[in-house]
């Protein structure tokens, strides 16, 4: 099968060269782009489409979810290489940091179908939602990645966070309309780091799971937090 691989360079904190030298190690030439804009993959996989079986995403779930909509309907399968902050999908769907692995299941065509969501007419495949986790996302972003300065934003967030108002237009759900810390739309159970947030979940049961989280006192923290890492 032929494969090409997209690499964001701002992943794994920039360092991706070591991954292209054992890449380089173990396929001759390989198809790679370093992309450095959604334009830049887009124009990327439409040149190499009609030559490529396999697209490869090198970064973490904002990168996996980019290919994947371009790949959404199609024959082209879609693998991954973890290189994000928390890893969520690739955690799920078993792609670990071993690029000898990843060939071996490429080779060996070991694929299978998931499902997809859209928001609002924005595209998912892992998890996606609104309140607390969303400001977490956006104050993370600012900051340098890592797994310790998501806990630390996490909790800054936290005292400074007001909860949202969700109100269900199907009066069927009447009784859930209220005043939360967050909401959220899973596809897999977990936001990534093995913090499952909705553990029932399935990528291939096409349905989608519906958390709804409510604003908790401070000294239940460590109890929220233990509950999502087991």
């Amino acid at each position: 099968m032929n494969v090409a691989f997209i690499i964001n360079p701002y992943s794994a904190n920039g360092n991706y060269q070591p991954f292209l030298d054992d890449l380089s190690a173990k396929i001759d030439n390989p198809v790679f782009l370093i992309s450095q804009s959604l334009q830049d993959t887009a124009d990327f996989i439409e040149i190499n489409w009609d030559r490529t079986d396999v697209f490869v995403a090198v970064g973490g779930d904002g990168t996996i979810s980019t290919v994947a909509k371009m790949l959404i309907n199609s024959d082209k399968i879609l693998a991954v290489f973890p290189a994000g902050s928390g890893n969520g999908f690739s955690r799920e769907t078993n792609f670990s940091k071993n690029i000898t692995l990843l060939l071996e299941k490429i080779k060996n065509e070991k694929f299978r179908e998931i499902d997809t969501f859209t928001v609002n007419g924005h595209f998912s495949i892992n998890v996606s939602g609104t309140g607390f986790d969303g400001k977490v996302v956006k104050e993370f972003e600012k900051t340098n990645r890592g797994f310790k300065n998501y806990i630390k934003v996490s909790i800054e967030t936290f005292f400074n966070y007001k909860p949202i108002h969700i109100k269900f237009l199907d009066s069927a759900y009447d009784d859930l309309n209220g005043t939360y810390l967050m909401l959220n739309v899973a596809n897999t159970r977990q936001f990534g780091n093995n913090a499952y947030i909705a553990p029932m979940a399935s990528k291939s049961d096409g349905l989608v799971d519906l958390v709804l989280v409510k604003k908790f006192p401070v000294y239940y923290s460590p109890f929220f937090a233990y509950r999502m890492f087991t």
